[in-house]
């Protein structure tokens, strides 16, 4: 039996939950089959199986264990359906023929008696005790099922009402049936939620936090991403975005203002000479903030790569303890939800955040005239202990310029279009 530990996410955390097990239990597993996701109150990251095996798990989704608890074993004389048997030391005479063995037969779960009842059932899910319990008394799900209360008119009219449309014939009774339900649903916060929880409410009570508001053109940068992201995508096999153009524009502004890229440490003030910004990232798990490092030397191309490869390890639960330390800097973008206006949240023990919200047409006076121009307005939420006023205004007025003149970022004596999306 060889056993399997919650591995250690990091130094400062103890204690995980077991998020889902990606098998059942009493299936075989290969080596280095990932077998459970784990939650940590910063990170998800997984276990997998150090032989192959049966495997035997000991504890069910959302337990929360400590470090190097075993939660799981692997029986490895199972091999697939084949149990090994121990080798003998004893002689075979040559006149003995070989006998080779033959696993036992499985009798397997009698199919449904018809093809439209087998589509029936097929979506049932059971619990993996539930399933073996049915194998070991050559049961079939129609046999569990059969003898339970049929479905009635008024149990299809309730599916469909909670669907996405309501059929033209659903009657009025179950529709009073349906509104008439009051009911709650709970369950445990999350590792993840709880240290996020934790954080927030220490940022209001720990920081002088202020936000300061402008508004920036977005016509220049949309413009330059129309007329070339098809050719920028096929080059760099990337999408080219927005928040590539605030990270290079808030990259060259913290180097104008480093008070802006400073952190307090006691009673001293510590000013980075590099640019680690974190990019929050909203995920089903809670918000990540995973940092993109030295940021002030990489191109547009580079901090596009390197959001989408952050972004698709958040989706896939691959982030790490690693790509959420640290950071100088953060930006949040909450105009890919559709927001017009925001005072962003620190994320300590950076000093500063930049908020992104959504773009939209507005009149505009240029040049003495009323136009309609795409227009995003941005915040700056800080912590008025360690930047002024004149600092945090300051930046913002900076990434205003260099959004509305996107060529300043790669060049302030103004280069071409092409040298800043490196194609």
């Amino acid at each position: 039996m060889i056993e399997i530990k919650v591995p250690s996410p990091g130094e400062s955390i103890s204690e995980v939950e077991i998020g889902t097990w990606l098998v059942d239990n009493g299936a075989h597993v290969e080596r280095d089959q990932e077998v459970v996701s784990l939650e940590s109150e910063k990170a998800s990251l997984t276990a997998t199986a150090p032989e192959s095996g049966s495997i035997k798990i000991l504890f069910p989704n959302g337990t929360r264990v400590g470090v190097g608890t075993v939660i799981a074993e692997i029986d490895t004389t199972v091999t697939g359906n084949l149990v090994k048997e121990p080798v003998k030391s004893a002689k075979i005479s040559p006149e003995t023929p070989k006998v080779i063995p033959v696993a036992p037969p499985v009798t397997p779960v009698t199919p449904a008696a018809t093809p439209v009842a087998a589509r029936e059932v097929s979506s049932i899910r059971m619990t993996p005790v539930a399933r073996e319990i049915m194998q070991s008394h050559n049961l079939t799900i129609e046999d569990i099922i059969k003898g339970l209360r049929r479905i009635t008119k008024e149990d299809v009219n309730q599916v469909i009402e909670s669907g996405v449309q309501q059929p033209a014939g659903a009657s009025e009774s179950s529709k009073a049936t349906i509104s008439a339900e009051r009911s709650d649903v709970r369950k445990r916060m999350s590792l993840l939620r709880e240290k996020l929880s934790e954080r927030l409410v220490a940022v209001k009570n720990e920081t002088a936090m202020l936000t300061t508001f402008n508004e920036i053109d977005m016509t220049a940068v949309v413009d330059l991403r129309n007329r070339y992201k098809s050719v920028f995508e096929e080059k760099h096999k990337v999408k080219l975005g927005f928040m590539s153009f605030f990270t290079l524009a808030a990259s060259r502004a913290l180097v104008a203002f480093p008070q802006i890229n400073s952190q307090l440490d006691g009673n001293e003030i510590v000013t980075f000479n590099y640019c680690d910004i974190g990019i929050a990232i909203q995920t089903p798990k809670g918000l990540m903030v995973p940092v993109l490092r030295n940021t002030q030397s990489m191109t547009l191309a580079e901090i596009e790569s390197g959001i989408s490869q952050m972004a698709t390890k958040a989706r896939e639960n691959k982030m790490s303890i690693e790509d959420l330390q640290g950071g100088t800097f953060s930006i949040t973008n909450g105009g890919t939800y559709g927001s017009l206006m925001s005072t962003p949240i620190l994320n300590p023990p950076q000093p500063a955040i930049l908020g992104m919200h959504n773009i939209v047409d507005r009149p505009v006076a240029l040049n003495g005239q009323v136009v309609i121009r795409p227009m995003m307005y941005v915040a700056l939420s800080y912590d008025h202990r360690l930047i002024d006023g004149k600092d945090s205004v300051g930046f913002l007025m900076k990434i205003k310029e260099l959004i509305e003149n996107p060529v300043k970022m790669f060049d302030p004596a103004g280069q071409a279009e092409q040298s800043l999306l490196s194609i």
